[in-house]
């Protein structure tokens, strides 16, 4: 943080410094002082003397042009000598005490350069100042590097909470850590959530604090590098109405429901298919079914787990179950087991995805989180039993933005727990 106003001394003192270090340049030694090239190079040709030191250490023609340096003026004609004695030697005092002086500042700039290149500038002159207090006086060195003393003594007599600050930011980062091992696609929303579930909210901690934290720890949640797209509409022969119109929100679970059919690779170049029923209400994944192909039979056994989750046969009476315009749901198969649940179709329009960005996205936090950096998955088996894990996981303990940082399976419980009771 350059000043407006530097003092004839400090300027010397620059001027000094360039020349007596070895292999010094006016733009290194303007960095480490916080002044502009100009500036200094201003100084050199006021107070320089033309020589500079060498990365060797020999004396050589500073490229400036440099300002002989000042001879003393001559004493008073008439002087005795022993006047003249008394004269010189108080000079020659004089001189001393400022080549003292000089040197002992130059020591401090030097020891100064250093920390002047760190990220907070102002911290780290507390900090020289804190580090060199026992060598130098406190207001010699806070002169120097420019800040004011009740400043330094304050920013000193905070030091005990800073410490206590960093030792309850260090347990912080610890739990955090807990929790992004045992999922490392949580970010600073659900580590926040997962922190706070269960706690009086006077020892919660803010979402904030928690980013920062994790920040500094290097702690973050998985990011997909790229995305691609997995589901590819088709046309349909039949008219079925967009119920939805991209509201994918309901008043209530069981009223509303997206599905759609994403592919798994596995490393053999074969796929698995995975088909959703997802409630719109909470995100619950309601029912899915996993099968090495694409035919009505899997979008079938998805809605039928679906309706044996919310009850048996007649779960899903009443329920809209949105859709894409894939073969599989515009077939006659697929119409009459929806008949038969009483669940009424809707379809998006041909060819866009937005139309069921809900199914969409989940397909999408899926791969995400499960595969990560990965391009497919080993083998069946593997995948089979990591797809388990996930879909059960995502209902019973995955926190959902949506659900305000609660699992779906949480969200829909507590809406339950709201409803009046019987007499």
């Amino acid at each position: 943080m350059a000043r407006k106003n530097y003092s004839e001394e400090f300027r010397r003192q620059a001027v000094d410094l360039y020349e007596s270090t070895p292999g010094a340049t006016v733009r290194g030694i303007a960095e480490d002082l916080g002044i502009v090239r100009g500036t200094l190079r201003h100084w050199l040709e006021a107070y320089g003397t033309g020589k500079k030191t060498a990365a060797d250490g020999t004396l050589t023609s500073s490229p400036l042009h440099a300002k002989p340096p000042m001879t003393p003026p001559s004493g008073p004609v008439d002087e005795t000598q022993e006047q003249r004695i008394a004269r010189l030697e108080t000079e020659n005092a004089a001189l001393r005490a400022e080549t003292t002086k000089l040197t002992t500042e130059r020591e401090i700039l030097q020891r100064a350069a250093k920390y002047f290149g760190r990220g907070d500038a102002l911290v780290s002159r507390f900090q020289f100042v804190a580090d060199n207090s026992a060598t130098f006086e406190v207001k010699r060195l806070c002169a120097l590097v420019e800040i004011e003393r009740s400043s330094y003594y304050a920013w000193k007599a905070g030091a005990p909470a800073r410490t206590d600050r960093a030792a309850a930011d260090a347990e912080l980062a610890e739990r955090i850590r807990v929790i992004h091992e045992a999922d490392n696609t949580v970010g600073a929303p659900r580590v926040t959530a997962e922190l706070n579930d269960g706690v009086p909210a006077g020892e919660r901690v803010n979402h904030k604090r928690v980013a920062r934290v994790m920040r500094a720890a290097g702690i973050a949640g998985y990011v997909k590098k790229r995305r691609v797209r997995t589901t590819i509409p088709e046309p349909s022969d039949q008219l079925i109405p967009d119920l939805l119109k991209r509201d994918f929100t309901a008043d209530a679970p069981g009223r509303r429901y997206v599905g759609d059919i994403t592919y798994l690779p596995l490393a053999d170049g074969t796929n698995l298919y995975l088909a959703t029923v997802i409630d719109c209400y909470s995100r619950r994944l309601a029912g899915w079914a996993v099968a090495d192909h694409m035919r009505t039979s899997l979008v079938e056994d998805a809605l039928t787990a679906a309706a044996a989750t919310r009850g048996g046969s007649g779960g899903l009476a009443g329920a809209i179950f949105h859709s894409d315009h894939g073969s599989v749901y515009t077939s006659k198969d697929y119409a009459k087991l929806c008949a038969r649940l009483g669940v009424t179709q809707s379809m998006g329009a041909v060819g866009t995805s937005a139309d069921n960005a809900l199914a969409e996205s989940f397909n999408a936090t899926l791969k995400r989180e499960v595969l990560q950096d990965a391009a497919c998955w080993p083998d069946e088996l593997i995948c089979r039993r990591q797809l388990f894990r996930w879909l059960t996981r995502y209902n019973t303990k995955r926190r959902h933005s949506w659900c305000r940082y609660q699992s779906p399976s949480t969200y829909e419980a507590r809406w339950a727990a709201t409803l009046p009771t019987a007499a």
